[in-house]
């Protein structure tokens, strides 16, 4: 068994755009990290241990290191179009990985003391204008992709929860980082003069800053009140045209096209499309009332955070 003083943290994607800058804050925080790896030597800045889910195989020494287990693993959802072994990819990344550490982790020999099982506000589906919240039916998925991802994501979950490990499962919105994601894709036409609304303009997009999510993270880990579902998102979502408008202040640049139509994106984008075309309104009031304080609450504040206000 471990002291209660050890602070071990085992990362599944741990090189993404999440768990680079989720490693980087808990070290700084006074925790050790390590990474589940399938190529342990290229994770050369932290510990690693080897495993494969796709061969259900995973260095059994990983588990036995860990105080906390935080599972980020999953193909991205916006590299390249979505063709039928590219979804089978997006589901399959997700799912296998938790059945491995769920298999380790109903053996007896672990002091895991917290898991972190991401999902993503996706579960919710094209929810409108409607403000949905963790109470919220999640979206049908036999028609919606993404909703269907997310909601095998947390069923994937569910057994780990079972064996009555605190279990925080955030369901995570846009990540705003200037390394990744989807900004980066945002800004570059803006930069060039050639930035625009997608679709109607008026579908919501629920974000937050990849610091205070990173912050978020920590808090659910050292914190045993939390425990079950929250959404990982700021606590003022906006349209897409406000999200254009405002990003595009913060670049200086001027808006001069009009509206991307979605049908143009629909051909473009196929059924990915519904990435950026969806509207969900997502409520924080679960993470706020758990006393979680936000340092970039606004859009505004969260992008001249990112590229400067001057």
């Amino acid at each position: 068994m471990t002291d209660n003083s050890s602070r071990k943290v085992l990362i599944t994607g741990g090189t993404g755009l999440i768990g680079t800058r989720l490693a980087e804050l808990l070290i700084d925080n006074g925790y050790e990290v390590a990474l589940l790896s399938r190529e342990p030597a290229k994770s050369s800045h932290y510990r690693s241990f080897r495993w494969d889910p796709r061969a259900e195989t995973i260095d059994e020494a990983a588990i036995a290191y860990a105080d906390y287990i935080v599972s980020l693993a999953g193909a991205s959802v916006s590299d390249g179009k979505w063709t039928d072994e590219r979804k089978r990819d997006i589901m399959t990344s997700r799912l296998n990985g938790l059945a491995l550490l769920h298999r380790e982790l109903a053996k007896s020999n672990h002091h895991v003391k917290a898991f972190i099982s991401a999902s993503a506000i996706g579960i919710y589906g094209d929810a409108g204008d409607q403000l949905v919240d963790e109470e919220t039916s999640p979206a049908v998925p036999t028609h919606d992709f993404l909703a269907d991802v997310s909601h095998q994501w947390e069923l994937a979950a569910a057994p780990i929860v079972a064996l009555g490990i605190r279990t925080i499962i955030p369901r995570i919105g846009i990540v705003l980082s200037t390394e990744g994601g989807a900004l980066p894709q945002m800004a570059r036409p803006m930069k060039l003069g050639a930035g625009a609304a997608l679709g109607s303009g008026k579908q919501y997009m629920s974000w937050i800053h990849l610091d205070d999510l990173c912050r978020l993270f920590m808090a659910m880990l050292e914190e045993e009140s939390w425990q079950g579902t929250y959404n990982a998102v700021a606590p003022q979502p906006v349209t897409n045209q406000q999200f254009t408008e405002v990003l595009a202040q913060v670049l200086h640049r001027r808006l001069l096209l009009p509206k991307v139509p979605a049908f143009g994106l629909k051909l473009a984008m196929g059924e990915m499309s519904d990435i950026v075309l969806a509207s969900q309104n997502v409520s924080a009031r679960k993470v706020l009332a758990q006393g979680f304080r936000f340092e970039y609450p606004e859009l505004r504040g969260a992008l001249e955070a990112l590229y400067g206000s001057g």
